[in-house]
């Protein structure tokens, strides 16, 4: 069994697959080729806003929103502290302080009610100007947009989705990537909507910014490649991964349901004995992963039973971002956020993707409830 297996996808849509990088192969455009236009257009619909802009990573993608929105030096930024590094990561790439806040111990999502208590923190602090907060859509759950919108609203904060995880997934509707003034996600391979290699996008229903960021992925381009208007970076979504990412969106939405048929088996079979995501009224995960705490044992315990029956495992995030060597500078420490350290001491994520059979979803049952 494996975690994520892509062999059983590219099967399946082979033909679209390989007919849409023979198109690149023969027409030889291999940056900003049609592919990558075609695939825009059709990421925007997807999400719900008017403009989806290609990059070269999901990283780059949070750098670009930021350069976008001027934050920079002299600036600090609100990020969860239970998420992959690169979303504080790229808060210091552009020169910005990552303000650490805790997390829902339940959704995994940054806590709207801790972000209020770290604004008014920092403000007593006196800090650097705070601009912007950065959520992220942990695990494929959208966070909570109707409380954070409101508090980036009343504080003159610039809000940026981070949906690395969440393309897919919506809350109350509205799909994941079209919350803020800017989102980003990433196409890594393991990714619900992945490419085979890396990649990454933008969203925003902005016009200006929509420009500004398509300046700044092509080294702060103007009217043509030689007319430079900004400092921008060299951050381009190629065409052989935007025709990859084509092929995979004709079964997106079915991928995305059998990922929910997975996560509802596991739920059911397990919620009484481990606890299982929480997903609120309203909203809709992309199940990117499907993580558990377990009760009592360990979860090196339960890791270790499920390695031996053959079944593998992920641990997202064994190290909150406050207790990163290189953010030692900029956090408070352990017991800053409780529940993140907690929570990060305890997750474990099954298999999941959307070409799991049901025998071997019985299986990953079985084998928990056996070791439980």
């Amino acid at each position: 069994m494996k975690y994520v297996d892509l062999e059983r996808q590219y099967r399946r849509i082979q033909q679209d697959i390989d007919t849409g990088i023979k198109a690149v192969l023969e027409h030889g455009k291999y940056i900003n080729g049609p592919e990558v236009a075609q695939l825009e257009t059709r990421l925007a619909q997807t999400a719900g806003t008017a403009h989806a802009i290609g990059c070269a990573n999901g990283t780059d993608a949070l750098v670009l929103a930021l350069m976008a929105l001027d934050i920079g030096p002299g600036h600090a930024v609100i990020v969860p502290t239970f998420t992959f590094f690169a979303t504080a990561e790229a808060v210091r790439l552009v020169g910005a302080v990552p303000v650490f806040v805790d997390i829902d111990e339940r959704s995994y999502n940054i806590d709207p009610a801790a972000i209020e208590k770290a604004i008014a923190s920092h403000s007593e602090a006196g800090g650097p100007d705070l601009k912007a907060i950065i959520t992220v859509d942990l695990f494929g759950l959208p966070a909570d947009y109707d409380a954070i919108s409101d508090i980036a609203s009343s504080q003159g904060l610039y809000l940026i989705e981070d949906g690395a995880q969440s393309f897919g997934g919506s809350l109350g509707g509205r799909m994941a990537c079209s919350f803020g003034d800017i989102a980003t996600t990433s196409f890594f391979p393991a990714k619900p909507l992945g490419c085979y290699g890396d990649g990454g996008a933008l969203f925003t229903p902005n016009d200006d910014l929509a420009e500004v960021i398509r300046s700044l992925r092509q080294h702060g381009q103007g009217k043509d490649k030689y007319n430079n208007v900004r400092i921008g970076m060299n951050s381009r979504l190629d065409s052989l991964q935007a025709a990859v990412l084509n092929g995979k969106l004709s079964v997106f939405t079915e991928e995305i349901e059998a990922r929910n048929a997975v996560a509802d088996r596991y739920t059911e079979a397990l919620s009484e004995t481990f606890v299982t995501p929480l997903i609120p009224s309203g909203y809709r995960s992309a199940w990117a992963q499907y993580t558990i705490r377990s009760r009592g044992k360990s979860r090196e315990f339960f890791q270790g039973q499920l390695k031996e029956a053959g079944i593998p495992t992920a641990v997202y995030y064994a190290t909150p971002l406050h207790l990163q060597p290189a953010f030692a500078d900029f956090s408070s420490g352990a017991g800053a956020c409780p529940v993140a350290e907690q929570v990060s001491a305890e997750v474990f994520s099954l298999p999941m993707h959307p070409y799991l059979e049901d025998a071997e979803v019985t299986r990953v049952i079985d084998a928990l409830l056996a070791a439980a």
